[in-house]
């Protein structure tokens, strides 16, 4: 070596190598990278140094972590269509995705004003709630609540609890088709419980979607509200997200 020649950090070696492992197939979009302690038996170097080169390919957008987890290769937005039929499952299977859901709590209760006005209900009538995890591919994609007028659908509860599934319970409840009548788009920081459902960083973005479906007569039969992890999705606006 030159006496005049700069020496690459070990750092930024490392995060080169674990680079050149993403680009040459090594790890996918979605694989878990090899934990601190083995990245640092591998390279023979302390735990800082290897947690300096990921925080370095996490800024550049390679890889991010989540909390409890480790860190993983990121991954390329899923595209998901929000327009007059929004559908969970057919989104993602558009997109190759296997669809999931995870039912996290669910409740029967009086409405606040926001969810009466939104079902053309008055404050305090009674509706059900439920809340879940949608998962693509196994990974949380967002958290969602859904809220149903509880004395059209005195079963929707337990039809959700069968289906894991909204178009499903809807359906055995007599509603056979319904459609999105409004849909609104915030951007918002992951609370504490938010951030740890999706396996995120409290604070980190998300995309929060606030929406009405109404049966074929215009009647409202679902207030949705649901949070996307900001860098799992990518929201498009559709004519008609199915046919």
């Amino acid at each position: 070596m030159n006496a005049g020649q700069k020496r690459t950090p070990v750092w930024a070696a490392i995060s080169r190598t674990l680079t050149a492992d993403i680009a040459e197939g090594r790890y996918a979009p979605g694989d878990k990278l090899p934990t601190e302690a083995e990245l640092s038996a591998r390279f023979g170097v302390n735990r800082h140094t290897v947690r300096h080169a990921l925080k370095a390919m996490s800024d550049a957008g390679l890889t991010h972590a989540r909390r409890g987890s480790g860190v993983f290769v990121a991954q390329v937005p899923t595209d998901y269509p929000i327009g007059k039929r929004v559908r969970f499952h057919a989104n993602l299977q558009k997109s190759g995705l296997l669809p999931g859901k995870e039912i996290l709590s669910c409740e029967t209760r009086a409405s606040d004003q926001r969810e009466a006005e939104a079902l053309g209900l008055a404050k305090g009538d009674y509706v059900h709630v439920y809340d879940g995890l949608s998962l693509a591919d196994g990974q949380a994609l967002a958290v969602f609540r859904s809220v149903f007028p509880a004395d059209r659908f005195p079963e929707i509860l337990q039809y959700i609890q069968d289906f894991k599934s909204v178009t499903e319970a809807l359906k055995a409840c007599g509603v056979e088709d319904y459609t999105r009548a409004s849909t609104r788009l915030t951007a918002k920081r992951a609370t504490a419980t938010q951030a740890l459902h999706l396996r995120i960083l409290e604070g980190d973005p998300i995309l929060r979607t606030v929406g009405i479906n109404v049966d074929p007569q215009g009647t409202p039969v679902e207030y949705g509200t649901t949070w996307f992890a900001g860098d799992r999705v990518t929201l498009t606006l559709a004519q008609d997200a199915t046919p």
